[in-house]
């Protein structure tokens, strides 16, 4: 063992350069993963600094035990009636409902926005407070409020500015901001904290999500609620009630991408180990003459990987932490922080040393994995056959055979895993799945496949380039060719920066086309109502009868019941009215000629839901007017009213919940809609929004979640970039004798540097169609795991920039090779071995 150990360090004592060239890549991997967890820990550890705690003074909790084979409307309850039971217990002091209200916040222009807060209702009284404050102080009972950080850093709020709220019924209502939360605001959804007078005038039927009881025995308690509620004993580590946001799903793909990048790094690793052992094989083949055996190279090869994985880990783990710096610099200045609450992420410069020793094992096993194959390679070779060339042998067809088995082993392998995320659409798993589909996937095609998958492909560029590139594009053509494992060797970083830049840009363009079809579903061109669901003010009706109207219609919302009990939601409107409307929406509904009293039209699911047809008479029960019988007409969309099962044709079932406009061919939406909300300055809380206001607003999300993948994307494709550049160093050094007899041929120093380049063109064009076909497939099977049945669609311009950008990178790292290789002396080239 100390001789295998001291041929394994002897590579770093004579050459550290070539030693420590594998390790390149896994400094950029190992950064990745290192800023990945570094961010992670700043995002997870914000929202749980904010997240609701259990008060000290709470020693019960009392929630409600939900029946699966209840419908929701029939769950269980907690309510006032609950709480008095458990306040007769004897020795509980005190009864504290958690409670929830909506809240509509007056910040833009005084008018609410489309998404409602949610405000935790805090006692005033200390030991009983759940929402830590990070400024300020906790509101008193009524007239304050606390913000979270997140709104407040939008809209430069600090404690004792005054804000306008609206009560119950839409009207303003001034406000002083006592406090910051510490916790922010998710997705442009605000999250405040309110006094339990406030709270009435806010909403007067709060949500109760549990009831946190001070004093008490547990089975008395429990005795007195009855079975249907749980109560549990709070111990000192459940005080913390969790963390808030969606925080997780963030760190949860920063970790994916991180995957993504380190086995980026081992790909690269792996044919840079391949050609470090290639150019050691006379040194290897003296080794076997003078009678060493297999097993001790191998295990000094894995010792040298080792040590060079750790350093490379060390070094990389050092560097996470200025790259997640400047990560999350970039996701506050593009406000993807704000989506999962927090306004800045202030990560560390240095990561702790559980991170660097983290990242010294990471890429020591990465190291000695990558290692492990190529080594094996190596070792195999006939000594006799390693000594009479310096640029090796062709493996024995035992070998390839071998190669291709294992290959094509693969490649099902990555195929079963597709199969697999297919099935389990929709879930969080499907998505890793498909993530190690094509990681295996692409080690099976283009690593132990890549001697034949990458001659196969450059057939299709090197026809051309001999025609039209001259000498040293026929040569590179050929040498692609000749020497497969090589090219497959480089060409592997390639096939990977291409497939991501596919997979991205394949991916985006699917997720923009569905987003311009689900916007081309029908939808009203405009929707005038009420954010928190108060019916409309009187005059609304005349205010969007306007010129530029084709049809509109008043929609007035209501439940009712079947007979049989189950509930159902229903809009009422005036038959003569809808039937306009529809009429000019084109919406694709049916039976609309025959709408008038006695009639409905329903939604699709209720025809199937409900058994029943066109033609067919329906009882509804509970509306306003008492139980009807109705005749189903036909059907219409519906999401396109309010997402309501069943219109009849009678307004009176209910208040004016909201109206629908068909604008004339040519309307300025826009203009309309600022004319409407100008006749509504003493209404702040009713919206009036266009189908471009929600077409921009799900656009406005796509282009953040493609900010975000662009930045996590570009991890990887540094990883494979900085592969090419190792990869074609260390294959200049390995072809020093056939580069050096060129020179003596007379082949300029230009010319030879023309090759090297050439060369690495031909391999970015291989890299760049394979990594394409394979971006496309894994974009299209990312979709189907998903749960997304649609074809892959991309901006194929932006496509063709992307794949040129590879080349051109490929093209740049071989600057430094190319002009390695025409320094080379003829002489010294030839007398080398």
């Amino acid at each position: 063992m100390p001789t295998t150990i001291g041929l394994g360090l002897a590579e770093f004592r004579h050459r550290p350069g070539r030693a420590l060239l594998p390790g390149v890549a896994l400094i950029v991997g190992v950064a990745c993963l290192t800023a990945s967890l570094v961010l992670s820990d700043v995002i997870v550890d914000s929202a749980e600094a904010g997240a609701p705690v259990v008060p000290s003074a709470v020693t019960l909790e009392v929630g409600v035990v939900h029946d699966p084979d209840l419908a929701f409307d029939a769950q269980p309850k907690l309510d006032q009636a609950a709480a008095d039971r458990v306040a007769a217990v004897a020795g509980v002091e005190r009864v504290v409902p958690v409670r929830q209200v909506q809240v509509d916040l007056l910040l833009t222009d005084g008018r609410a926005g489309n998404r409602r807060a949610t405000g935790d209702v805090e006692v005033d009284r200390d030991g009983l407070r759940r929402v830590p404050i990070g400024e300020g102080r906790s509101p008193a009972a009524d007239g304050e409020i606390a913000i979270d950080k997140v709104t407040a850093a939008k809209h430069g709020l600090v404690p004792g500015s005054t804000v306008e709220v609206a009560d119950a019924q839409g009207k303003p209502l001034d406000v002083v901001v006592s406090g910051i939360t510490k916790r922010g605001g998710l997705a442009d959804e605000a999250a405040l904290v309110v006094g339990e007078d406030l709270a009435l005038k806010l909403d007067p039927k709060p949500t109760v999500r549990e009831l946190q009881v001070v004093g008490g025995d547990e089975a008395a308690v429990a005795a007195a609620v009855g079975p249907t509620y749980r109560v549990s004993q709070v111990l000192d580590e459940d005080r913390r009630e969790g963390s808030t946001g969606d925080s997780g799903s963030l760190a949860a793909i920063l970790i994916l991408f991180a995957i993504l990048a380190l086995a980026t790094a081992s790909f690269v690793a792996a044919a840079t180990f391949r050609a470090v052992y290639l150019q050691r094989q006379r040194q290897t083949a003296l080794l076997r003459c003078l009678g060493a055996n297999r097993k001790p190279l191998v295990v000094a090869n894995l010792v040298e990987a080792l040590f060079t994985g750790a350093v490379a880990g060390v070094l990389g783990a050092l560097a996470g932490g200025p790259v997640a710096m400047g990560l999350s610099k970039v996701f506050d200045a593009t406000g993807i922080s704000e989506l999962f609450g927090t306004v800045a992420l202030n990560p560390s410069l240095l990561p702790t040393t559980g991170y660097v020793v983290l990242g010294a094992c990471v890429a020591g096993f990465l190291s000695m994995f990558a290692a492990l194959r190529p080594s094996l390679a190596a070792s195999r070779v006939s000594p006799l056959a390693a000594l009479r060339t310096s640029e090796g042998a062709t493996p024995d067809r035992a070998v390839a055979r071998r190669r291709t088995v294992f290959g094509v082993f693969l490649v099902l392998v990555a195929a079963g895993m597709g199969a697999l995320a297919v099935a389990a659409k929709g879930t969080v798993p499907a998505m890793f799945l498909v993530l190690f589909s094509g990681i295996i996937g692409v080690l099976g095609l283009f690593g132990a496949l890549g001697p034949i998958a990458v001659p196969a492909l450059s057939r299709v560029f090197g026809g051309l380039a001999a025609k039209v590139g001259g000498a040293h594009w026929k040569l590179a053509a050929a040498e692609v060719r000749r020497e497969p494992q090589r090219s497959a060797s480089v060409a592997m970083p390639l096939v990977l920066a291409a497939a991501m830049v596919t997979f991205f840009a394949v991916t985006v363009g699917t997720a923009r086309e569905l987003e311009a079809a689900l916007s081309d579903n029908p939808r009203p061109d405009v929707v005038v109502s009420d954010v928190g669901e108060r019916p409309l003010p009187g005059d609304v009706g005349a205010l969007t009868a306007r010129p530029e109207v084709e049809g509109r219609a008043v929609l007035h919302r209501a439940q009712g019941k079947r007979p049989d009990g189950e509930t159902f939601t229903a809009v009422g409107a005036d038959p003569k009215q809808l039937t306009e409307w529809l009429n000019a929406e084109k919406t694709g509904a049916t039976g609309i000629a025959d709408f008038r009293e006695g009639t409905a039209l329903v939604s699709e699911w209720v025809l199937t839901s409900w058994n029943t047809a066109v033609g067919q008479q329906v009882a509804l029960d509970g509306l306003a007017g008492g139980p009807r019988t109705v005749t189903i007409v036909g059907t219409v969309p519906g999401d396109f009213v309010g997402y309501a099962g069943v219109v009849v044709a009678d307004p009176s079932i209910g208040p004016a919940s909201s109206v629908v406009v068909a604008l004339k061919p040519g309307a300025d939406a826009a203009a309309y809609r600022n004319a409407v909300r100008a006749g509504l300055s003493n209404a702040p809380t009713v919206l009036v929004e266009t189908a471009v206001d929600e077409a921009a607003q799900n656009q406005r999300y796509l282009d953040l979640a493609t900010v975000m993948l662009m930045v996590l994307l570009g991890l990887s494709v540094a990883v494979a970039v900085t592969g090419i550049g190792t990869t074609l160093t260390i294959s200049v050094q390995e072809r020093r004798k056939e580069l050096a007899l060129r020179r003596a041929l007379g082949v300029t120093k230009g010319g030879l540097q023309h090759g090297i380049v050439a060369e690495a063109v031909l391999l970015s064009l291989v890299g760049v169609l394979g990594g394409g076909v394979v971006g496309v497939v894994y974009a299209q099977l990312t979709m189907a795991a998903a749960g997304v049945s649609t074809f892959p669609s991309a901006d194929w311009g932006s496509l063709a920039l992307g794949g040129l950008a590879v080349v051109v990178l490929a093209v740049l790292s071989a600057f430094g090779p190319a002009r390695g290789a025409s320094k080379i002396r003829p002489a010294a080239g030839l007398a080398s071995g």
